[in-house]
């Protein structure tokens, strides 16, 4: 094994799942910093990552409270902290470790409130710490060259843009389902809790924050009116499963022999990655129940119809009922026009008629068959350690400040799904022109 590095910022990983690890990872690999602590609940992962990263015994902890007294005994043992638990245990470590000096880097989204959001971004800025919530759509090749292309003026002004997000049936099944993500009550609405990277990222490539919002939604199909007669409450009990778009055991067992998707989603389910490993997670487990059996109550479906400051329109749809693909999108501007996928992108040129294409990087099912967000993540975590390297935020794509106010965003459409109504946004109170989340140029008239 490589010998444990000892330049660098230090960071310490609150929650080891799927991305904390992957973030840690790319931290040491990346040679630009150490991973010093982790605080994580569950003890395979805590054990697997601190074997991983060669942490010693006084540094691995049981989770966040403990990292947090530890920092009140001793001094804090790093100068940076990813948190990465579940959506409900953001905003209290946030808050307290800021209050310590760390500088953080925060899972989306970064409370399951409007108040906690507030309270972390207040914590933040009263300590004088670097705030980063993880849009890590923000920080891919595709989205870099749309803004360039906006900025350039290569459409003109931006006048609409559609965005669709095409969860998959079988994602939203695991996680929006039978996962953690699955109810309102104890995560958050799925506009948030999978979506708020989409808002986020309509507003960066837009560079303006919508004033008024609109949306509907709902959870049609996935619910017990819909489950066949036949059906059982598991899976590996159902007649009709082998027929069943959603069957667990089939999902599941063909992860097995795919180190990508062992990861994830089969690492979600159970450590024991073996099919008997697989069945008896099926079989005691919430990842065996039948979708239309479940006490899931997020929508299945959504759409949210925004008006900007400047005039021009967005829509966004997020579904369930469709394949597990990349991010989808259309911007319409006064002299041209942007169509792109993720990886491609098209442009027609209304003054030319040309059309031209860019490709920022390879294909493949959605953002990576892993759940990653490949090349995206490593961005942003070399991001943020540079940032605790120079003390300087500017490596960051946006603020604590700015992604509160895409969080209320999120929670504007909500309201006006549930109440039937247009939801004017009060300006926000985030950064200056200028900043990154300063408006695209267009032509400079908007």
């Amino acid at each position: 094994m490589d010998a444990v590095d000892t330049t660098g910022p230090a960071v310490a990983v609150v929650g080891a799942g799927l991305r904390g690890a992957t973030y840690a990872r790319r931290v040491r690999a990346a040679g630009r910093g150490r991973v010093v602590a982790v605080a994580e609940p569950d003890p395979v992962r805590r054990e697997r990552f601190a074997a991983e990263h060669r942490i010693p015994p006084e540094r691995v902890f049981a989770g966040w409270r403990e990292l947090v007294a530890a920092g009140e005994s001793g001094g804090r043992p790093a100068d940076g902290v990813i948190i990465a638990t579940q959506d409900a245990e953001h905003a209290e470590p946030a808050v307290r470790l800021a209050g310590q000096g760390y500088h953080i880097l925060l899972e989306k989204p970064m409370a399951t409130t409007e108040a906690d959001a507030e309270r972390v971004v207040a914590a933040a800025e009263r300590a004088g710490t670097m705030l980063a919530v993880c849009h890590v759509l923000r920080y891919t090749p595709y989205t870099r060259a749309i803004r360039r292309l906006i900025e350039d003026g290569r459409i003109g002004t931006p006048i609409s843009v559609q965005h669709l997000e095409p969860v998959g049936w079988w994602h939203h099944a695991h996680s929006y389902v039978r996962g953690n993500w699955r109810r309102e009550d104890e995560s958050g609405p799925m506009l948030m809790t999978k979506s708020v990277h989409d808002i986020d990222w309509i507003i960066h490539v837009m560079g303006e924050r919508p004033s008024r919002v609109g949306s509907f939604g709902r959870l049609s199909h996935l619910r017990p009116a819909n489950r066949p007669a036949e059906a059982a409450d598991r899976c590996l009990d159902c007649p009709v499963e082998q027929s069943c778009a959603y069957s667990a055991k089939r999902l599941y067992l063909s992860c097995l022999g795919d180190a990508g998707l062992e990861t994830w989603p089969l690492g979600a389910i159970t450590h024991d990655l073996t099919e008997e490993g697989v069945l008896k997670a099926l079989r005691e487990g919430p990842y065996g129940r039948c979708v239309y059996a479940c006490d899931n109550d997020v929508v299945d479906h959504q759409v949210v119809n925004m008006e900007f400051p400047s005039g021009a329109t967005g829509t966004f749809t997020v579904t369930a009922f469709s394949p597990y693909a990349q991010r989808q999108t259309r911007i319409f501007g006064s002299a041209g026009c942007i169509e792109g996928d993720g990886v491609r992108i098209s442009l027609r040129d209304f003054v030319t008629g040309g059309l031209e294409t860019f490709d920022t990087g390879p294909g493949g099912e959605h953002e990576a068959s892993d759940g990653r967000h490949d090349a995206a993540d490593e961005a942003l975590a070399d991001a943020f350690v540079e940032a605790l390297a120079t003390g300087d935020p500017a490596p960051l794509s946006s603020s604590g400040r700015q992604s509160l106010d895409s969080h209320r965003v999120v929670w504007a459409a909500e309201r006006a799904r549930h109440t039937g109504t247009v939801v004017h946004i009060p300006a926000g109170q985030g950064e200056p022109a200028g900043s990154p989340h300063s408006p695209a140029k267009g032509t400079g008239n908007r």
